[in-house]
């Protein structure tokens, strides 16, 4: 099967849609299928191009912003597109933006079959306009853009969590709608099975961690909140994992804790490589998750696969709380002292946690990337065979 993968910027660092492409594209082609890219350039020089690059579209005025969020744009060459589109079998799009408008209309002229996967909600764009992001019909007429322009020409849409499902569903979505995480790469769990002997040890600092980018909708903000109602607060050692545009303001507030004597250690603030992450979950008491819009949430699912247990926040446009297997590892969004209620009840119980984590750790195994692209490959096969009929 010849597939082709759109997306604006398939080596974006830091960007989850784009990291999750490039692992789909990865395992597809351990699959024994041929897999292309029709995306913007590689920054990187030292690494590879896409097969079919395409310029980088810059916008007047709003670039910084675009660029503050980890995104870029690519422009939409029809010779480019259109030479892409006729080598495939099935076009797969990753977005829901003016490059995907224009790869639909050239595969709907050339006779392919078209699929997609909902990896952004309107949320997460109208994110960055200040005031504009709390105005819920705009976020609902660009739902409906996105439905009406993009997702009812694909015979199939991918919906990573059951969140997503009934949103499309509540609003009549044309394409056929399947339930497929994008998956993790299956990691052995590194946690031994046997609680160390120190784990309990009343001196000894309790790690809690925060992977994700430092921005509104991951909402670090709430986890320093916590802090102010935790009864662990001096023992607790906060670390966040990763980057983005809310960097200076989080980091402010994180540090103003630690000066007014509310926590015990610094906050600490990291950029780790895959291998460091999973380390550092690996040495985890808990892992915090947050964040109010959210499709699915991976670096939480592989926090869970190293035997971190997991309290997530529950919200109307977040998919990840599903992956709590019960309410101490759920809290209501943006609820500081709900967040707080459940740390101090995981670290008063170090005995249960170190053993939920392993449940945790062998229930994040249904979500192994390759039943993941099994299921997206059987997808592609019914829209190829949808297509001729």
């Amino acid at each position: 099967m010849k597939i082709l993968l759109v997306i604006n910027n398939y080596y974006m660092k830091g960007n989850g849609m784009a990291a999750s492409a490039r692992r789909t594209a990865q395992y597809l082609k351990e699959a024994g299928h041929e897999v292309r890219v029709l995306s913007g350039p590689n920054k990187y020089e030292d690494q590879p191009q896409p097969e079919f690059c395409l310029k980088e579209f810059i916008f007047p005025l709003l670039q910084p912003i675009i660029a503050a969020q980890g995104f870029s744009y690519a422009s939409s060459d029809p010779k480019i597109i259109e030479e892409a589109v006729r080598w495939a079998d099935v076009v797969h799009l990753e977005e829901a933006f003016v490059l995907e408008i224009r790869t639909i209309k050239i595969a709907k002229k050339l006779g392919k079959p078209i699929t997609a996967t909902y990896h952004l909600h309107p949320e997460n764009i109208t994110n960055s306009l200040g005031p504009l992001r709390h105005w819920k019909g705009l976020n609902r007429a660009i739902l409906r853009c996105m439905r009406n322009w993009v997702f009812n020409y694909c015979s199939y849409v991918q919906c990573p969590t059951e969140n997503v499902l009934d949103r499309l569903r509540r609003y009549h979505f044309k394409s056929q709608l399947a339930l497929i995480s994008n998956g993790v790469i299956a990691d052995d769990c590194t946690r031994p099975q046997e609680m160390p002997e120190d784990y309990e040890d009343p001196n000894r600092p309790l790690r809690v961690v925060y992977i994700g980018r430092l921005s509104k909708e991951k909402d670090q903000s709430t986890l320093l909140d916590a802090m102010r109602f935790s009864s662990y607060a001096k023992r607790i050692q906060l670390i966040f994992a990763g980057n983005g545009p809310d960097a200076k303001r989080i980091k402010r507030k994180a540090h103003k804790l630690y000066e007014e004597g509310i926590v015990g250690y610094e906050p600490q603030f990291v950029f780790l490589d895959r291998n460091g992450l999973r380390r550092l979950v690996a040495d985890a008491d808990l892992c915090a998750h947050c964040a109010t819009i959210e499709v699915e949430g991976l670096s939480i699912m592989e926090a869970m696969q190293q035997a971190a247990v997991p309290v997530i926040a529950v919200g109307p446009y977040s998919g990840t709380a599903q992956f709590a297997l019960d309410r101490r590892s759920r809290f209501p969004e943006r609820n500081p002292e709900a967040l707080a209620n459940r740390i101090d009840y995981w670290l008063a119980n170090p005995e249960e946690r170190w053993e939920m984590g392993h449940i945790y750790a062998k229930e994040i195994q249904k979500y192994d990337i390759r039943r993941s692209v099994a299921a997206l490959l059987d997808m592609f096969q019914k829209a190829i065979d949808l297509n001729k009929a």
